[in-house]
């Protein structure tokens, strides 16, 4: 980004033998340069100090350092060198400059780049393994204690739920077990992405729904998969759209 378009040239022409390096766009001046980055988010910027409005210094700034990319000052001010490695800038090109010293810069920053892209890198695959080894806090299997025996059901294997007094009832296949609680307690343990309410006295896993139907109240039906039928309250109804909506 530079304010004078002989200086502009001058870059695009030393930029042309780098097959690597793409020209996403240039600028005269500093409010052009902010959108630009804001909109282009490039990996390299060769930024002059002096530019009519906001300075280079000030572009940064406004940018902020989430979106900052890799800077290379490019300027006839020598008086500016400190003050722009304050600003975390990996060079500083004084003009003028010949294609080698040119050349040197942008391999540093081609180092950098990439230095920052593997850091990026390491920290999304920490973060998910750290995910994946977090405990979950929704339960991913229910107990049922009937009549002297012990039976353990996985949550997935439950294909809706309603509530039945004091206890709820659990319709895994052609099988019904009671477990004995609330509706709310129960939601509360059950992954939202999986199970979703569909009023006061049910709760459906989504991956056994098959089709959403209106009734003549005005009302819906939800169908599963294995032909079950249950009516959904219309206070549920946003909920219910919303978490599908999420998994399209």
């Amino acid at each position: 980004m530079d304010d004078e378009e002989l200086a502009r040239s001058r870059i695009r022409n030393l930029l042309k033998p780098e097959p690597d390096i793409e020209v996403v766009t240039e600028c005269a001046d500093g409010h052009a340069a902010v959108a630009a980055i804001r909109r282009h988010r490039p990996d390299l910027l060769l930024l002059d100090v002096q530019m009519p409005e906001v300075d280079g210094f000030r572009v940064l700034e406004m940018v902020g350092e989430q979106q900052r990319p890799v800077v290379i000052f490019v300027t006839a001010y020598d008086r500016y060198a400190l003050r722009a490695f304050d600003a975390l800038a990996l060079d500083y090109l004084l003009k003028p400059f010949n294609r080698a010293r040119f050349q040197k810069a942008l391999q540093r920053a081609r180092t950098q780049i990439a230095r920052e892209q593997r850091d990026r890198v390491d920290e999304r695959l920490a973060a998910l393994l750290k995910l994946m080894h977090a405990p979950s806090r929704y339960l991913d299997r229910l107990v049922i204690r009937s009549a002297g025996r012990v039976v353990f059901l996985r949550t997935v294997d439950v294909q809706w739920l309603e509530a039945c007094a004091n206890y709820v009832r659990l319709h895994v296949g052609k099988e019904t077990h009671m477990l004995r609680g609330t509706m709310n307690a129960l939601e509360s343990q059950l992954d939202p992405a999986k199970f979703v309410r569909i009023h006061r006295s049910t709760i459906v896993q989504l991956d056994c729904v098959k089709e959403l139907q209106s009734s003549f109240e005005g009302e819906h039906v939800v169908v599963l998969h294995d032909g079950s039928r249950l009516l959904m309250s219309r206070g549920y109804r946003h909920r219910f759209d919303e978490v599908f909506s999420e998994r399209v």
